[in-house]
C-alpha cells in the first residue's frame, strides 16, 4: 500500500505543532471480467489480483477464477463461466460504488463458534496501516480458527473483495470461514458474503435495516457493534454456541 507523509498542524490543548503525518493514497483501477469492462474501483494499491478475483465472485459474476492478470491499472479477471456482464443490471451502492443488481445466494454452512472467539477475532481485526493512519477500512478472514489474510484499503467493499480474492485464488473453502470488518454493513456488504458462501460475519459497526434482512434471507450470522466484551446478533445466533435466546435471557 502506498503512504506518504503530509506536513500539517495539529493543534492539542491550545498547543499548536507542525507535523508529518502519514497519509493513505487512493488510485483508480478498472475491472474487466472476460475482456468485458465491468467498472472502475477506487482503491489502494496492494492486493491487486485478489481485489480483481474477489468483485467477480461477490459480486455474482462467476462461482470461479481461472486467472487474473494486471495490465497497467487494469484488473483482468477471467473464468470459463460466468454471467454476461453487458447484460447485467447495476445500481450505485450505498458507500457510492456499482454493484450488480441480483438476488444474493444462500449459504450453507454448518460451522459454529463460541462468543469468546468473537471477542478475540474482533482484537485481530486491524492491520498497521489501519493502527498508523485511522484512514482505512480492514477486514480479516478466519477459517478453522487460524487468521489466514488480512487487507486494509480505502473502501470497505473492496476489503472483503481482497480476502474472498485471496481465499478463491487460494482455493480455502468459504463456507468455513468467518470475516471480520471494521465497515458499516448494508445490505450491499451482506450481498457480497452471501455471493462468497461466507456463513458469519463479524462487524466493529453498525448494519441497516436492508443488511440485517438480507442476512436472514440469505441464512447469514450478522454480528455488529462488536466492541470490548460486547457485541450484538442479529441473525442466525445459532451458529454462535451458548449465544441463541433462552427464557432466561434479558430483554
Amino acid at each position: 500500500m502506498n503512504l506518504k507523509d503530509h506536513r500539517s498542524i495539529r493543534v492539542r490543548n491550545g498547543e499548536v505543532t507542525e507535523i508529518n503525518d502519514t497519509i493513505v493514497t487512493e488510485d483508480r483501477f478498472q475491472v474487466l471480467f472476460n475482456d468485458c469492462p465491468v467498472t472502475d474501483i477506487i482503491a489502494s494499491r496492494d492486493q491487486l489480483p485478489e481485489l480483481g478475483a474477489g468483485f467477480v465472485i461477490t459480486e455474482g459474476l462467476t462461482r470461479c477464477v481461472d486467472k487474473v492478470k494486471l495490465d497497467g491499472d487494469r484488473i483482468l479477471v477471467y473464468a470459463d463461466t460466468g454471467c454476461d456482464v453487458s447484460r447485467s443490471k447495476k445500481e450505485l451502492g450505498s458507500s457510492g460504488g456499482m454493484s450488480i443488481l441480483q438476488e444474493p445466494g444462500t449459504v450453507l454452512s454448518d460451522i459454529h463458534i463460541t462468543p469468546e472467539d468473537v471477542v478475540s477475532w474482533t482484537r485481530e481485526t486491524e492491520t498497521e496501516v489501519w493502527r498508523k493512519t485511522g484512514s482505512v477500512h480492514c477486514s480479516v478472514l478466519f477459517c478453522e480458527g487460524k487468521c489466514v489474510v488480512k487487507s486494509s484499503d480505502v473502501g470497505r467493499h473492496n476489503t472483503v473483495d481482497k480476502v474472498v480474492g485471496y481465499a478463491i485464488l487460494n482455493r480455502i473453502d468459504l463456507s468455513r470461514c468467518v470475516i471480520g470488518c471494521t465497515g458499516r454493513q448494508p445490505a450491499g456488504m451482506v450481498k457480497k458474503y452471501a455471493n462468497a458462501g461466507i456463513p458469519i460475519v463479524i462487524s466493529r459497526a453498525a448494519s441497516t435495516d436492508k443488511g440485517i434482512a438480507t442476512a436472514e434471507t440469505a441464512g447469514i450470522t450478522l454480528v455488529c457493534f462488536s466492541r470490548g466484551d460486547r457485541f450484538t446478533i442479529y441473525t442466525h445466533p445459532e451458529r454462535i454456541l451458548g449465544a441463541g435466546f433462552s427464557p432466561s435471557c434479558k430483554r
